[in-house]
């Protein structure tokens, strides 16, 4: 067995013997595959060869009765399984879209592959061949938080399908490498494994709700505290670390002027996201996350780019008032903005 084998299998096994993480009263363990977790739709199944391994992708994948001939593929943020673009498929197909929202791999109902080279490449690859399996040759790429930025390299590598772009809140707008310092994936995943109810409600009603919670964020607390609290999750945790990993060292902050389709940012301007905070001082933190900045300065980078703010809404605005973000998302899917 080689070194890394068997670094990762007495890792694994060291938590599964564990007591179990995060367990609650409010809470049911959730397995790693999420299988008692029901999502919206129908959940179907992409199975394929990556990195040696067969894999699991699943997805919805929903057509209304009164097609209008455009797909929009939704892609999720880290913290989310696709699950959460509930409300939006909803609004897409009454508009006539067909729909395609999927879990990458290590997330939601997908594989949590024990070895992975986790890579925005790879995903946006998966992705892309997902669509071709079901003859979708062009699509409206929409991503939000870390899905932001593997829409971002979808767009990217597949400028040929991605018929325009629409990143809500997305991570990315910066390097932080470049203030933060390196993390590696055995303290990713030590940080990963502290994670409870608790701990998971605080860090979400700090950073995404600016301290308020309603009862409609709390299924978005239940999927990654009923992870913690099953004997899967080391496999999770795993998975997660590697991914924080990928997010950390692989930035498309530097490549937004490659982007040659009409392209819409949809951005809460409350948001403060950042990978890292705590790893810097109170000084640089503040300097970390600035949306209400940010946007501005990118979309300029982008030939054919254009801003929708949300003023006073925060990283998750399809889901803290999905009214508003509704009426910004109606406007950028007929947007077809051009720069002189």
């Amino acid at each position: 067995m080689s070194p890394y084998r068997l670094f990762v299998l007495v890792l694994l096994l060291s938590v599964s013997l564990a007591p179990l993480v995060g367990q609650s009263g409010a809470v049911l363990p959730l397995d790693e595959r999420l299988t008692d977790y029901g999502y919206p739709y129908p959940a179907r199944v992409y199975e394929f060869t990556s990195q040696l391994q067969q894999l699991e992708m699943i997805y919805m994948d929903e057509t209304p009765a009164r097609h209008n001939g455009k797909t929009v593929v939704l892609l999720h943020g880290k913290n989310f399984p696709s699950a959460y673009w509930k409300s939006t498929m909803n609004l897409l197909l009454e508009q006539g879209y067909r729909v395609i929202a999927p879990d990458q791999i290590g997330f939601g109902k997908s594989s949590k592959p024990r070895q992975y080279q986790f890579t925005f490449q790879d995903l946006a690859h998966n992705t892309r061949w997902l669509l071709y399996s079901l003859r979708i040759d062009e699509a409206i790429v929409v991503g939000h938080s870390m899905g932001g930025m593997l829409a971002t390299r979808f767009a990217l590598m597949y400028p040929e399908i991605t018929t325009s772009l629409i990143l809500v809140n997305p991570i990315g707008l910066e390097d932080w490498k470049l203030k933060v310092p390196y993390q590696t994936v055995t303290e990713w995943y030590e940080g990963e494994l502290k994670k409870d109810y608790a701990s998971i409600r605080e860090y979400q009603q700090t950073n995404y709700y600016a301290g308020e919670w309603k009862d409609a964020y709390d299924p978005w607390v239940y999927v990654q505290a009923g992870w913690a609290a099953s004997e899967d999750y080391a496999y999770v945790a795993w998975n997660a670390a590697l991914t924080y990993d990928m997010i950390f060292t692989q930035p498309v902050v530097y490549e937004f002027s490659e982007l040659q389709m009409p392209t819409v940012l949809i951005l809460g301007t409350r948001d403060r996201t950042a990978l890292g905070k705590p790893l810097v001082s109170e000084e640089v933190r503040q300097t970390m996350g600035r949306y209400d900045q940010l946007g501005s300065t990118i979309v300029e980078q982008i030939p054919r780019g254009t801003l929708i703010k949300l003023d006073g809404l925060g990283h998750l605005p399809h889901i803290e008032n999905f009214d508003r973000f509704a009426r910004a998302f109606k406007q950028a899917l007929n947007a077809t903005p051009d720069k002189p």
